[in-house]
């Protein structure tokens, strides 16, 4: 996405967020996918499938922990908030509900999300 002149960084910001989104949203996959192979792995001795998605899931792993790094003050995320979204990443199908909570843009008059 070109960044207009009107507003400089601003086209970056945007695809920032929507690179974010879709980081958020495969990582989570990776790691419902990751737990399915462990399982394979160690019920009927099959390892290929953590050999194969282990590398995937750490790569999206990082690159979601980075984004949540760059994001906290664009958002003006608190140090709570923060939290909250990183753990997401820890937590299984905690990137689809930080994908809902956190990344999707507000109704138009919304309020951002509380902790509580």
């Amino acid at each position: 996405m070109a960044v207009s002149q009107g507003s400089p960084g601003k086209g970056l910001r945007i695809e920032q967020r929507l690179w974010f989104r879709w980081v958020a949203l495969a990582e989570a996959t990776s790691f419902i996918l990751l737990l399915a192979a462990t399982v394979v792995k160690y019920a009927v001795d099959q390892p290929e499938g953590v050999t194969v998605l282990g590398p995937i899931h750490g790569v999206l792993f990082l690159a979601y922990v980075a984004l949540v790094i760059f994001e906290r003050e664009d958002r003006g995320w608190t140090l709570g908030q923060t939290l909250l979204v990183a753990a997401g990443a820890v937590i299984p199908f905690g990137g689809f509900w930080v994908e809902r909570r956190f990344l999707r843009d507000p109704a138009p008059g919304a309020r951002p999300p509380a902790l509580g």
